[in-house]
């Protein structure tokens, strides 16, 4: 991007950030990239040689590879070069910028001595677990090997960002040192990644809305023709009228016009419900397209693929809530999953447990419970209240001992940062005559201010403002007691508190349960932006008091680099050329949170304590680089420096 002075000449400023997300700018490259001729294939190489420390685990050596172009990885393999007695000591993974993390080996080769092997998930000469012989240190990558864990767990990653290979020694006497390495990543070819969206929402007692959404993710590099999505109604369900994008007959949705990356098109269909029982289910999915979509095939009836999308609703009485889309936050390719199934546990009764996610990092759920307690030793991990899944489908489990309406119970989950939006559902949110009528009030918070959810019903319940009240009967493993509870901006932490709706439960209220099932985060982004502005100090005929742009004015420029979203930037440069009709003032730069308050002193070499007080400038001949270790969400620094104009 590029800031102009406000007088002759030009500068540029140049801001680099080691962050994946789609304003992720672009990274400085520690290795060359070199692309093979006539092949999608680009090769990452790093051969700086380094000690391999003995017996080091879990400290590591760490080999990065810097991807400065922004696409989408469909196969990965690296070479690695290292000499090391008894090779079994090594532990080696490899971690893509998004945080995914392969391991590659981890306790084999035996007493076999070095390592000259590319890992790769097709190769032909077996798998690294059953290499046991002496490897060669030349020629390079004497062979080829399946890796303990397979590298396609990168697919479909944004490879943009730095990849890091990881090698640590966990047994004492044997040494060696890593020699090279070179990272080799396929670019998907030309696509357009096309998800469905298909939800349901209630106009009166009797009618609602079918809304289908088709979007082109924003990293697609073709535009969508001819794109037309099946979407019969189920019986029970009369079409009144369509408004939206394209046209719909005989059950078939066509478009009609092209989609361009980024883009979404919709259509709603208007409907009566005729049927007065049952659950009715809508199926709908993309039945053609002119281009080539890289996670999901046309019309194939695969339900787990992103262009499949169902919804159901149960017919007589309430119809459900219109559900919003995480999709309208992040693509699916930007969502992580939290998930209550095994491995994960929750000690029976503990009121605190710590759970690490990947691409996240740890999440906090703290409960207080209510003055009686809670009961059959929950909180804890159950399928007893499924509300309507499958077999097997867990969920924290509350089940309180109200002697009080007003006694309530709450929970709290705390994200180690925030992200921009995300999506749970509650189970079992009822009423019963003359026990208990279940309440739920959810909050969010970012930044230390309230955001607040948008809460979909089901038929046993209906919302009012950021809750959402029982007024029906649902069994514990049916699903009308359900709410779906969606954050489509940031949040740091939700809150959950769970009781009685005090006008219509009994005064001593009988017990009463619900459960929080998975939740499913937006990955957490950084928004980086930067401003430039500037201000007359001083000029030699008016001094301070109303200077001029004249020769020899002092001329102050103040660059503000501001993270306006979820996540932390780290390793931060920016450069700045000092090109135009005007002379740096040496030892000028100052730094700060903010144009106002840089007081820090920068001196102009690049050494010295002033470069991590936290941020660091410099002057390297006529360019300024200002680096932040890192730049939270919400936060800002500044650079100051000043100039003489000639």
């Amino acid at each position: 991007m590029n800031l102009g002075h406000s007088f002759g000449g030009q500068s540029r400023w140049t801001f680099y950030s080691i962050l994946r997300g789609w304003l992720c700018l672009c990274v400085i490259a520690l290795f060359p990239a070199t692309t093979a001729a006539a092949q999608t294939v680009t090769t990452y190489s790093n051969s700086s040689t380094i000690a391999i420390p003995d017996n080091a685990c879990p400290a590591t050596v760490n080999r990065t590879f810097s991807v400065g172009t922004s696409y989408l990885v469909s196969d990965v393999d690296i070479g690695v070069l290292l000499d090391h007695s008894y090779r079994r000591d090594l532990e080696i993974s490899l971690t893509s910028p998004s945080g995914t993390v392969v391991t590659l080996m981890d306790y084999v080769g035996g007493s076999a001595n070095n390592l000259n092997v590319k890992f790769d998930d097709e190769a032909t000469g077996g798998s690294i677990s059953s290499h046991s012989s002496n490897d060669p240190l030349t020629p390079v990558y004497n062979s080829t090997k399946v890796p303990q864990n397979s590298l396609s767990a990168f697919d479909g990653e944004n490879a943009q960002g730095t990849w890091t290979l990881k090698i640590c020694d966990q047994q004492g006497v044997d040494t060696g040192s890593f020699r090279r390495a070179d990272l080799y990543i396929a670019q998907l070819p030309p696509f357009a990644d096309l998800s469905l969206t298909n939800s349901f929402g209630a106009t009166s007692a009797n009618s609602g809305k079918y809304t289908l959404s088709v979007t082109n993710a924003p990293d697609s590099a073709l535009t969508a023709t001819g794109v037309t999505v099946s979407a019969s109604l189920p019986a029970g369900v009369s079409l009144t009228g369509t408004s939206g994008t394209g046209t719909y007959s005989g059950g078939i949705w066509t478009l009609g016009t092209a989609i361009a990356p980024g883009q979404t098109v919709s259509i709603e269909l208007n409907v009566t419900i005729t049927a007065t029982y049952g659950t009715l289910t809508h199926i709908a999915q993309i039945r053609s397209s002119s281009a080539y979509d890289y996670d999901s095939t046309p019309n194939n009836g695969i339900s787990i693929e992103d262009d499949y999308a169902s919804v159901s609703f149960t017919a007589g009485g309430r119809l459900p809530g219109y559900i919003p889309p995480l999709t309208s936050v992040c693509s699916l390719g930007n969502q992580l999953n939290f998930s209550w199934a095994s491995p994960t546990n929750w000690s029976s009764g503990s009121l605190s447990q710590n759970y690490s996610l990947a691409g996240l990092g740890n999440i906090t759920f703290s409960v207080t419970q209510p003055p009686n307690g809670f009961t059959n030793g929950t909180p804890e991990i159950t399928t007893a209240n499924s509300g309507g899944g499958p077999d097997g489908t867990r969920a924290l489990y509350f089940y309180m001992n109200n002697g009080n309406e007003n006694h309530v119970s709450s929970t709290t989950f705390t994200l180690p940062t925030a992200v921009p939006g995300l999506q749970f559902k509650l189970f079992d949110i009822d009423y019963a005559a003359n026990q208990f009528t279940d309440k739920v009030t959810i909050t969010g918070s970012y930044n230390g201010a309230t955001v607040m959810p948008t809460l979909s019903n089901n038929t046993a319940n209906y919302v009012s403002g950021n809750s959402v009240i029982g007024d029906g009967a649902s069994g514990a493993t049916d699903p009308y007691g359900n709410v779906v509870v969606t954050f489509t901006s940031p949040v740091d932490s939700v809150t959950v508190v769970y009781g009685n709706h005090q006008p219509t439960t009994p005064t001593a209220s009988g017990n009463q349960a619900m459960s929080i099932h998975d939740i499913t985060f937006c990955r957490p982004s950084a928004t980086v932006t930067v401003t430039k502005i500037s201000s007359i100090l001083s000029d030699p005929v008016n001094g301070t008091t109303n200077p001029k742009r004249i020769p020899d004015a002092v001329v102050q420029y103040c660059i503000l680099v501001s993270n306006s979203g979820s996540a932390t930037a780290n390793a931060v440069v920016a450069t700045d050329s000092l090109a135009g009709p005007f002379t740096y003032v040496p030892g000028s730069m100052r730094s700060g949170t903010n144009c106002g308050t840089a007081a820090s002193v920068e001196d102009d070499n690049a050494t010295g304590s002033d470069e991590t007080d936290p941020y660091g400038a410099f002057l390297g001949g006529s360019t300024i680089t200002a680096t932040a270790a890192s730049l939270a969400p919400a936060s800002s620094f500044a650079l100051t420096f000043q100039v003489t104009l000639d």
